[in-house]
This record gives structure tokens, C-alpha cells and sequence, in this order.
């Protein structure tokens, strides 16, 4: 290693916790409300929460925004903007930063949307998940089929030139032609990015304690290539594992994280992940529980977990987020994020070339089809790099 390390570009994830009710499915740092939403005092303690933070950013500026939950849209348009005017006045955020928000179809109506947009938000992603009631109801979700297909209009009516659908596929009782039909009316709505993941059962969950009936292996290898060959048909390019859109419409704040890219994290719970100017990555978390967040904010307190990544763990990390991407990376690029020398990786390299898994070009990182496949045993190989080299 030479110590040297490219600043990579810098986001900010912002948590906000709180949802209507919790989804049998999800293992994310989400509660369900209880009483009076208190949206003033969690605004406060964020603006204090970024205002700590801003000097890890030394000025840099943030290229992307994202707010995330939870669910976002149950804050009204007054406390989003109150949150982005605060964060201007703390932040170096660009003048042309993409700014996302996550809503739920049954928490929104043109007023909130138009009021979002007037905020600064100029991305939306929807979680939508299914356009089937039945589906709907199986995952817990507090909206139909038509308050999908409405929220996403509306949101097109307010002025949103970005959005993105959020859906599900491998459901409990799910067919292909369901699976095919969901992605078909997304793509007829004139969706351009659309997020399509399997649901899994992640520890922690009520689904995991009660698993529901999901299709088998071969059906669910089967709907993902159904569905891929409607998205790519309507024009969508699968960037990611679990992303599509059109050219110029990925998600730039999810592409910083795969990319092994900086970002800051303010909310109960939040990740961040920096690159000092000594040379050291560091990654902290907030600390979860909203009230005990609120208390703290702005505090060291409000610091639950602070690591730095080891040298020998970096390209790993690397690769876990860059390799999720179908076009992979550069070695250009993965030497400037890691601070490794070309010596420390081409054993590993070489080694992923003659098995097939790695494409022949010297200037890429990029997994083949076999690669992709037997993606755990590629990263395998790269689980211990000399740093001597």
C-alpha cells in the first residue's frame, strides 16, 4: 500500500424511522408511529446531528441526498424544506445535488408532492412493491393497486421528472405471469427506473419467524428472466443487481455506494462511511432508537458504533459493493479508493482471469456471466491482499 487515497465523492443519507405500520418483511431501522408524529424536534436533532458531522466533510461538496426510512413521506413538504434549507446553511451541498426521497403510496396526495418538489427533492422513489391488492396485502402494505397507480401519477402531474418504482418479486403464492404483469404496468406508466428485488427472509423479521410459502428456486429463476426480458425490451438497462432504468436515470446516491464512494449519515441508526485525510476509512453509526437519537444528536453520544477499515479488508469491501454493478469497475478506480498498488492486486486478479470469472482486460474489474454466478467464491479470492506490494 502507498497510502495514498483519492477523496471519492461525498452523499448524505438521511434516516427518518418512522412508518404507518411495520412490514412483515423488514429488517430496516423502522417503527411503526405511535401517537403525534414529532417532526419538529426530530428536524431539530438532525440539523444538530449535520452540523456535528460537517467538519468530517471539510468542506467538501455533497453530490447526492438521500432520505430515507421509515417512511419518509408521513414528514410533511414544511419539514423537508426546513430540513434542506438547514442543511444548505451546514453543508456544502451542490447547487444541482440530487436529492431523494422515499414515499409510500398510502401516506400521499398532490399537495405533499407538489410541496416536496418546491422543497428541493427532485427524485422520488416509490415503494410500490406489487400492483397486486392480494400481493399488497400478504406483505403487510398499507395501500392498494390503485393508490400505487395514483401516487405515481400524481407525482408525475406535481412535476417529477424522476421516479423510481420500487417492486418485489419471488412473492408468497406468486406466478410469473403476476411477477411479469407487475413490471409491465410500472413500464406502462412510463416508470424509467425501476428498483426489482427478490424478497428474502431476513433474520429478525415476521417472516422469518413465520415463513410464508414462496416459489421454489426454478419458478423464481424463471421470473427474474421473464421480467428482465420486459425490462430490457421497454429499453431499461440493468446496471445493478437489482436495478434497471434508462440511459442518464440510475440513482446516483446508490451508485456513490457501490462505487466504495463517501457518505455522511445523520438519523436514528444511520451508516457513514469517510475517507480521512490521513489516509484511513472510517465507517460510524448513530445510535437506532429515535428518542434516545433525539436526546443525543449533535453529541458524541449520538455515535453508537466507530471502526476504521483495516487495510487488508479494503479491497474486499471494494469489491462486495463494486461488483454488484454489471459493467464491475476499473483498476484505476479500485487503486484510488482502496490505496492499494497494482503489485497487492493482480495476484488476485490473475488468479480470477484463469478461472473464468474475471473478463481479460487489464484495465477492468469486470465478472463474467460465470463470475457473477459464483460471485462469493470470486470475492473469495481477494479475502486476504498483501499490502506489502
Amino acid at each position: 500500500m502507498d497510502g495514498a487515497l483519492t477523496p471519492p465523492p461525498l452523499g448524505l443519507y438521511i434516516h427518518l424511522p418512522w412508518c404507518v405500520q411495520k412490514c412483515p418483511y423488514c429488517d430496516f431501522n423502522s417503527h411503526a408511529l405511535r401517537g403525534e408524529l414529532p417532526e419538529d424536534d426530530y428536524i431539530t436533532a438532525l440539523l444538530r446531528d449535520a452540523a456535528q458531522a460537517a467538519p468530517e466533510a471539510s468542506g467538501r461538496p455533497v453530490d447526492t441526498v438521500f432520505i430515507g426510512g421509515g417512511t419518509p413521506s408521513l414528514f410533511s413538504a414544511a419539514a423537508i424544506d426546513r430540513l434542506l434549507r438547514g442543511l444548505e446553511e451546514t453543508l456544502n451541498l451542490h447547487p444541482e445535488a440530487e436529492i431523494t426521497l422515499e414515499a409510500n403510496p398510502g401516506t400521499l396526495d398532490a399537495d405533499r408532492f407538489e410541496g416536496f418538489l418546491e422543497a428541493g427533492v427532485n427524485r422520488l422513489s416509490i415503494g410500490v412493491q406489487s400492483f397486486d391488492d392480494d400481493h399488497l396485502r400478504r406483505l403487510g402494505r398499507i395501500h392498494g393497486a390503485r393508490e400505487a397507480i395514483e401516487a405515481i401519477e400524481l407525482a408525475q402531474r406535481a412535476g417529477f421528472q424522476r421516479i423510481n418504482a420500487d417492486l418485489m418479486h419471488g412473492l408468497p403464492h406468486q406466478t410469473l405471469t403476476q411477477a411479469v404483469r407487475d413490471v409491465d404496468q410500472a413500464l406502462a406508466l412510463g416508470i424509467r427506473h425501476i428498483s426489482h428485488y427478490q424478497l428474502t427472509l431476513e433474520p429478525g423479521t415476521a417472516f422469518h419467524h413465520r415463513p410464508p410459502a414462496l416459489p421454489d428456486d426454478d419458478a423464481l429463476a424463471d421470473i427474474e428472466a421473464a421480467c428482465a426480458t420486459s425490462l430490457a425490451e421497454a429499453g431499461l438497462i440493468r446496471y445493478e443487481v437489482s436495478a434497471w432504468s434508462t440511459p442518464g436515470e440510475a440513482c446516483q446516491h446508490n451508485l456513490n455506494y457501490w462505487q466504495f464512494g463517501d457518505y455522511l449519515g445523520i438519523g436514528a441508526g444511520a451508516h457513514a462511511k469517510m475517507t480521512e485525510q490521513d489516509g484511513r476509512i472510517t465507517r460510524t453509526q448513530r445510535v437506532a432508537m429515535p428518542r434516545h437519537y433525539q436526546a443525543v444528536a449533535g453529541t458524541p453520544a449520538a455515535i453508537a458504533e466507530a471502526h476504521e477499515v483495516p487495510v487488508d479488508e479494503r479491497l474486499l469491501e471494494y469489491l462486495m459493493n463494486a461488483l454488484r454493478l454489471t459493467e464491475g469497475t476499473t483498476v484505476k478506480e479500485a487503486l484510488e479508493r482502496t490505496g492499494l498498488t497494482a503489485e497487492a492486486l493482480q495476484p488476485g486478479v490473475d488468479t480470477a482471469v484463469e478461472k473464468g470469472w474475471f473478463a481479460d482486460d487489464p484495465a477492468r474489474l469486470q465478472p463474467t456471466r460465470q463470475g457473477q454466478r459464483f460471485l462469493n467464491d470470486l470475492l473469495g479470492i481477494f479475502m486476504t491482499v498483501s499490502t506489502d506490494g
